[in-house]
């Protein structure tokens, strides 16, 4: 787990080193245990290093293997690295280091692309050809690692961060008017390649782009699921489906102990996180290090899951660590630091949540699991059954989901923003794609390749990746998901959602954190704004960068300030902190 970026020219020009040190030096929380930086001719490239695998230097990035004529820097971790060190070995490769990077690069060379049809991981790389001049990037299946690029004056940047590519400088940071339409549309959910700012992109995941030294690119999609049993599944009952689904996890969470450095939990109190614990468990770790976070309460809404995780740790007998934020004296004074640490904006509750715990999880732990993915992977929401025989799935999806009608988006920008209702003829496109027949399966085939990405699994990067600590998702496990994809819904969606999860969870562990109401990781301060949240609230869309902005309008943003508990979004979240957040996340990147 790192971070990398670089710079390629198509002009004759030559790499501005100097934009590449700015790139290198903001990503330095992401890797704070050694930096490189390597250039040939047309390409440059830099690294920031999170030493978990192969502690030692001969590990360290951008790696060069001048035989072969390659050169890589990797941000992620091949969990079955050892196995393709071996089969790499019979080929006849020699190696020089003992981890995963020199794995990337070995196996490029012996299937070129193709490689990741090999690789159990999460991962972004960019890898430079001596010979061809070629350059290609590459981003994991579920786009759990990220990476973003800009286009430059005769050439390319690329990092695995944003905000990494705004300290180059030379991008456009006017705001796009799609990705605003998004932002405004799937609570900060900006899909790929949009981000807010226009001048700056990001690969999707799933995608190999072949870059040639003159520029011209290509790209493919190299992975998706398919939303349908095969042959051999065909008639499998219930229980048939509990025992692969165990079977998968057990293999997922087993994969992510690969490290040279101990592996720690994150412990909701859930359904998902106690599944992580207890199959760790079942493999016979101990001592685990578990890890969960509170806040207090704002009226009838409870602010912390600490009597569900109290459970699991005590059944298992982890050395657990609670970890109480007040909201005046922790969550506002970090707040700025927890915006500058998003890639993008994110509105959800839970970042400050993530943000302030992975600082409290660092000083123990550099890895961890976690169980993001599961609600999507496994149908847990509330807006899958209503999918169910749906007649109009846009719709439906649309009204449970979506956090304003393109009527009230219209009310709430300023009239240049005035455009196409872009999220809905969204959801149509990837509604009418092959491969997910059922309403259902359209609504998680695109919670999976869209919300999930640029909501759960970029926030647990950013906010963990923010204090160098790797997290790790087991129901990410691209296996597990192509699984799931194709069990049937009934299979799904009964017992009020992840019916087969929970049947495989009464298994594992203590059924008390199984059969109750369904929690979110509550940030009651953030939903319900009070007092001195806000005062800060009103203090940031009253300022005079929002005013000169001119992104909403003033109407609209004293409604929302007139009543914030009267506008919540179908999601439960409030639209008063959205627009806020913006105006936040733009102020601390100085746009």
């Amino acid at each position: 787990m790192c971070g990398f970026c670089g710079e390629v020219r198509f002009d004759g020009a030559p790499v501005d080193v100097g934009a590449l040190s700015a790139m290198s030096a903001a990503m330095i929380p992401r890797g704070p245990d050694g930096h490189g930086l390597w250039q040939q001719g047309h390409v440059a490239l830099a690294h920031r290093r999170l030493s978990i695998i192969d502690l030692s230097a001969h590990a360290a990035q951008p790696m060069v293997d001048s035989e072969l004529g390659l050169s890589v820097a990797f941000n992620g971790c091949i969990y079955n690295y050892k196995e393709l060190r071996t089969e790499l070995q019979q080929k006849g490769y020699r190696f020089f280091s003992q981890g995963d990077t020199e794995v990337v690069l070995k196996a490029f060379h012996a299937w070129g692309a193709d490689c990741v049809d090999h690789f159990h991981g999460m991962f972004a790389f960019a890898i430079a050809e001596r010979d061809s001049g070629r350059l290609t990037l590459v981003r994991d299946r579920l786009g759990i690692k990220p990476l973003y690029y800009a286009e430059v004056k005769g050439g390319l940047r690329f990092a695995s961060s944003l905000p990494a590519i705004l300290a180059a400088g030379g991008v456009a940071t006017d705001i796009d008017p799609v990705a605003l339409h998004y932002y405004m549309h799937f609570h900060a959910v900006v899909p790929a390649p949009h981000t807010i700012l226009s001048g700056v992109r990001k690969l999707p995941p799933a995608t190999i782009r072949s870059i040639e030294p003159d520029g011209r690119s290509t790209d493919r999609t190299y992975w998706a699921p398919v939303f349908e049993p095969r042959a051999d599944e065909q008639g499998l009952g219930f229980e048939d489906w509990q025992e692969r689904v165990l079977a998968s996890l057990r293999t997922a969470v087993e994969r992510r102990l690969v490290a040279d450095v101990d592996v720690g939990v994150l412990l909701s109190g859930g359904l998902d996180s106690s599944l992580i614990v207890g199959l760790l468990a079942e493999q016979g770790q101990q001592g685990l290090n578990t890890f969960s976070v509170g806040f207090e309460s704002v009226g009838d809404e409870v602010g912390d899951e600490f009597q569900y995780s109290d459970i699991i740790a005590k059944h298992y007998g982890t050395t657990h660590h609670k970890i109480r934020v007040d909201s005046a004296s922790r969550l506002l004074p970090e707040l700025p630091n927890c915006v500058r640490a998003m890639a993008e904006p994110m509105v959800s509750h839970d970042v400050i949540g993530f943000f302030l715990l992975s600082q409290e999880v660092s000083k123990h732990v550099k890895v961890v699991q976690s169980g993001q993915g599961a609600d999507e992977v496994f149908a847990g929401y509330h807006w899958y059954p209503p999918m169910v025989g749906s007649a109009d799935p846009e719709a439906d999806y649309a009204r449970a989901f979506c956090d304003r009608t393109h009527d009230e988006y219209r009310r709430a920008v300023h009239a240049r923003f005035h455009g196409e209702d872009y999220s809905r003829a969204f959801i149509a496109s990837h509604f009418a794609r092959s491969g997910a027949a059922a309403p259902v399966d359209k609504a998680l085939r695109l919670d999976q390749q869209i919300m999930l990405v640029d909501d759960p699994v970029k926030r647990v990067d950013n906010m963990t990746m923010a204090w160098g600590l790797e997290a790790r998702v087991p129901f990410l496990d691209h296996e597990l998901v192509e699984l799931a994809a194709r069990m049937p819904d009934r299979f799904k969606l009964c017992d009020d959602g992840k019916c087969v999860l929970k049947a495989v969870g009464r298994k594992v562990i203590p059924s008390e954190v199984i059969d109750r109401p369904k929690g979110y990781f509550p940030v009651p301060a953030l939903k319900y704004l009070r007092g001195k949240v806000l005062d800060r609230v009103r203090d940031l869309v009253h300022s005079q960068a929002a005013r000169e902005r001119e992104l909403f309008q003033p109407a609209y943003v004293d409604a929302l300030l007139a009543a914030p508990d009267d506008h919540i979004t179908p999601l439960r979240g409030s639209k008063l902190w959205q627009v806020a957040l913006l105006e936040m996340w733009l102020q601390e990147h100085g746009v």
